[in-house]
């Protein structure tokens, strides 16, 4: 059928979007490959490579602790029956919630020389001083592996559970025909075929914990991500910082690199049509009391026992935590995520509505482009953010240099920076959202739309709306929630005297003081909840 409207002012769109989301990161290579810093130098010829050490020890100590948890609760939950299994299916993705700082802060409350775990000790056994017996800090480097590998192990958890749901029942009925037992049966069977999944939650583990930063410096653990942070709040270097990013973006390259490696020569020659309600395995007596008194273990340390302790500490600080301060950061936080949202949202139809009419092996190279954003670690990604706009901060100043103008720092030091930087980060999310939604418009209703003599735009806001709805909101309320959590980027590029919840309450921990920002913490937990309602939901919908 012939067109008489062109798609430029769609191309346009689409590449202008692409290449502001992706600019940053261009910025950040380019700036990264410069000559030498002083600061670098100075750091690569002293701490630099334990960074670098502690980062690598940290990522496979939480790749390794997670596959311990996760991998055997997925087999559990996808293969057998026992006592809570339902209710375990969902209620283990709930650590996912929990921001890494706050549950590091609350159990070294706990497990603290004056914490209650060793007051008790020594009132049970009358011990008077450290000398008098042994006891584990938690403020190590093996702490912060276990307290990462509880808030992260989920998305192993969930994506090895689905893996094995989506195998044929039949290739596991026959190992046990062939003798196996079920613990072969894991091995030989369950986890090869697993194997690319496994690998893709271990990058996208590998990744979130190489992007944290409140747990390890909290804990006094130097990796390459507090190098950044330092750095440039330390040296005032952007170029080092820039530098030790580069590092930061070689490890993400490899964790992806090694994650489509695994999925190269990956084939799923027969799939399970629907989860089978009939478990393989019906655990009996001790083995289903084990794996449920298991299930309770892992849920209770990652998330009952820390949110009972911050509800408790609600509680009890409520007059000091519920004041005009939480009112006023849960507000700011609030406007920065509506922004966000709308803007990534507005961003992302944009660019798959010029992916679904665009012609062509490049239409959907804007959409790549724009979601590069979303590996870079919150410190990278603020350095990355800031190169640009320190930039068109410097033209613009000298530019209005010869009037009584002063713009000053009108981009990198407003809040429009930490809006870019946001957008930039999570504008995959929307992207990635609206395009599943876009999968399920038939392309008959674009040619019956056109038919009818409506255009391009007429048929984005007609037709594509009234059924995008739903993705949009999901897109929206996911974007909107990693804006309330997000801390790394908003320590580094928030305005002067501007706080969010996720700083709000960093602050406190950093003092010692949770208790006092306790209802921002528990608020900050209540609505990351939200979006693993929605996807149970969806879990359950496909089930």
């Amino acid at each position: 059928m012939q067109v008489s409207f062109s798609l430029s002012k769609w191309q346009v769109f689409a590449w202008l979007i692409g290449i502001c989301l992706s600019a940053p990161l261009a910025f950040l290579i380019f700036e990264s490959l410069q000559g030498d810093s002083e600061v670098f130098t100075h750091l690569w010829n002293t701490v630099l490579w334990d960074y670098t050490f502690n980062t690598l020890l940290l990522i496979l100590g939480v790749i390794a602790l997670s596959c311990v948890i996760a991998l055997p609760l997925g087999w559990l939950t996808a293969y057998c029956q026992f006592p809570g299994r339902k209710v375990f299916e969902w209620a283990l993705m709930l650590p996912l919630a929990m921001p890494t700082y706050i549950i590091a802060y609350i159990y070294t409350d706990l497990f603290d020389y004056a914490g209650p775990v060793q007051v008790t000790l020594r009132e049970w056994f009358g011990w008077h001083s450290p000398d008098d017996y042994w006891f584990f800090d938690i403020r190590t480097l093996p702490g912060a592996i276990v307290m990462i590998a509880l808030v992260l192990y989920p998305y192993l958890y969930l994506i090895f559970k689905t893996a094995l749901r989506e195998q044929s029942f039949k290739l596991v009925q026959a190992s046990q025909l062939m003798g196996m037992s079920p613990l072969q049966s894991f091995f030989k069977v369950s986890l090869p075929l697993a194997r690319g999944a496994i690998v893709a939650a271990l990058a996208l583990i590998s990744m979130e914990t190489m992007a944290d930063f409140a747990t390890v410096h909290y804990f006094a653990v130097s990796t390459l991500t507090t190098a950044v942070y330092d750095t440039w709040l330390g040296y005032y270097s952007l170029t080092a910082a820039a530098k030790i990013s580069g590092i930061m973006l070689l490890f993400l390259f490899v964790s992806l690199m090694l994650e489509r490696l695994s999925r190269k020569n990956d084939t799923l020659h027969e799939r399970q049509s629907s989860v089978n309600e009939t478990a393989l395995y019906q655990l009996q007596g001790k083995s289903a009391w084990g794996a449920t008194a298991y299930c309770v273990l892992i849920l209770m340390i990652a998330f009952v026992l820390p949110v009972s302790i911050l509800g408790g500490y609600a509680i009890d600080y409520f007059d000091e935590a519920w004041n005009s301060q939480f009112f006023l950061y849960a507000w700011q936080s609030l406007k920065v995520s509506l922004w966000v949202s709308a803007i990534a949202i507005l961003f992302s139809v944009l660019v798959v509505f010029y992916q679904r009419i665009g012609k062509g092996k490049r239409k959907s190279v804007p959409g790549r482009f724009a979601s590069t954003g979303y590996a870079l670690p919150g410190t990278v990604l603020a350095i990355a953010v800031l190169l640009p706009l320190t930039l068109l901060d410097t033209k613009l100043n000298e530019w209005f240099a010869e009037t009584s103008v002063e713009p000053g720092l009108l981009l990198s030091g407003s809040l429009f920076a930490m809006v870019f930087a946001y957008v930039v980060r999570f504008y995959a999310i929307a992207h990635g959202a609206v395009e599943a939604s876009y999968v399920r418009i038939s392309p008959s209703l674009d040619m019956a739309s056109q038919s009818m003599g409506k255009g391009f735009f007429q048929t984005l806001t007609l037709v594509h709306f009234p059924l995008l709805r739903r993705g949009i909101l999901t897109a929206a309320l996911l974007v909107f929630i990693e804006c309330m959590k997000e801390l790394p980027a908003a320590l580094l590029l928030r305005p002067f005297n501007f706080e969010t919840l996720a700083t709000h309450v960093f602050q406190y921990v950093s003092d010692e003081q949770l208790e006092l920002a306790s209802v921002s913490a528990l608020f900050i937990v209540l609505v990351g909840l939200i979006p693993l309602y929605f996807v149970n939901r969806s879990m359950e919908q496909h089930n």
